[in-house]
């Protein structure tokens, strides 16, 4: 596979970047914030119920996040706060989505884009939270909900060409995980349970889970559950030609959340057993700069 060269020196040669990471501890119920070289720890909000998926909009000074909620239980939400943790607001309350995973932020649209797991949809809203949408159903009630490989779990979006991105990872080291392609608004008399324009960019994949989208280099980038070789790795395709998936890192813990700062080459993973690692945009360089950190799932970067 010929992937867009991206240069980049190690990670930590770029000190005069002022970007802050956000991510979440699951059993902790918190939102901790940290310097890409893991200096200046601080935990910004508390009592999250299984914070799954988070994004930053530096220029408004807010964080939104994913509220799992009550495994089993239709009572997901999502909430928003300042940059510090104040001003917290719930958005999304109870009761409008199942279970939200990965949360997606598209400035220039004034969207929040998020996959709604056990809801086995694709959904969005504005940033205040009205007017939600399902773009993609893959499925509808208890008999449906049991069956894993209809679960959405990770997404992104391209806005240059109106694409919409997201994972089905499927029951756990299964091999039936799927990352799918779609355009952003629905074809014309058809409906989110009816969709002719999905197409299946990767199959037989371990779980996949998270994704980011490198839109200057056209590079979706993926985290990945599941057994080793392919599985609880980090990785990357084109996604304007037709290629094989590269690996660029191994041995995750259950490999969650992903962010990239594409400025600075380089990325940053979660996993669940507590870890943040952080490597260039092709996965050298790698490193573990914290660990043993309880259960993390979701991970943003932003330039604050």
């Amino acid at each position: 596979m010929t992937l867009p060269q991206i240069s980049g020196a190690p990670v930590s040669a770029d000190a005069t970047r002022s970007g802050r990471l956000f991510f979440l501890e699951l059993s902790g119920g918190r939102i901790d914030s940290i310097n890409p070289d893991g200096s200046d720890r601080k935990t910004i909000v508390t009592d999250c119920r299984l914070p799954d998926g988070i994004v930053v909009e530096p220029d408004a000074g807010h964080i939104y996040w994913t509220n799992m909620g009550t495994i089993g239980l239709d009572d997901g939400s999502i909430e928003r706060a300042d940059l510090d943790g104040k001003n917290r607001v719930v958005i999304v309350p109870q009761g409008v989505t199942h279970t939200p995973k990965q949360i997606h932020l598209d400035r220039a649209g004034g969207k929040l884009y998020w996959c709604d797991r056990e809801g086995m949809r694709v959904m969005r809203a504005n940033l205040n939270g009205s007017q939600v949408e399902t773009l993609v159903a893959t499925g509808r009630g208890d008999k449906d909900r049991r069956d894993q490989t209809r679960w959405c779990v990770g997404i992104t979006i391209d806005p240059q060409l109106g694409k919409l991105y997201w994972t089905q990872k499927g029951p756990d080291n299964a091999g039936l995980g799927r990352i799918f392609r779609a355009n952003i608004d629905i074809p014309q008399g058809e409906d989110p349970t009816n969709r002719s324009d999905i197409e299946v960019l990767f199959d037989t994949l371990p779980e996949p889970i998270d994704l980011e989208l490198d839109l200057a280099n056209r590079v979706l980038y993926w985290t990945d559950r599941g057994d080793p070789p392919r599985g609880n790795t980090v990785n990357r395709a084109p996604i304007d030609a037709k290629a094989a998936p590269e690996i660029l890192v191994t041995h995750l813990m259950e490999g969650i959340g992903i962010a990239l700062d594409v400025p600075g080459s380089r990325m940053f993973v979660t996993d669940l057993a507590g870890s943040v690692y952080s490597a260039d945009l092709d996965g050298r360089h790698q490193r573990n700069f914290l660990f043993a950190e309880g259960n993390l799932t979701g991970i943003a970067y932003a330039e604050v």
